[in-house]
């Protein structure tokens, strides 16, 4: 965990982005010695925020399992199936 006062944002920016851009790590800014922001690069901040997405998807999954809203295969394949031959149409007609 790498921990920098604010003023380092402003003095030492080059420094602290290639930190975060190559060591993959966040940066802690602090003001007065007290949490303040955090820093992540653009990449780092996407590869957390896909993560976020994939466990919400998990999470209502279990939910649904749990809540037995579950679906047959057949159903599921035949929704494919359908959404499938859609988009290939779609995807005709544009051409």
């Amino acid at each position: 965990m790498e921990i920098r006062p604010s003023a380092d944002l402003r003095n030492n920016y080059p420094q602290i982005s290639k930190i975060c851009k190559e060591q993959r790590k966040p940066i802690f800014l602090t003001v007065n010695g007290r949490g303040d922001t955090v820093l992540l690069s653009v990449a780092e901040y996407e590869r957390q925020v896909e993560k976020l997405l994939l466990l919400e998807k998990l999470l209502a999954a279990k939910d649904d399992i749990i809540n037995n809203r579950l679906l047959e295969h057949t159903e599921v394949f035949g929704q494919l199936y359908k959404t499938a031959d859609r988009l290939i149409e779609d995807n005709s007609n544009e051409t």
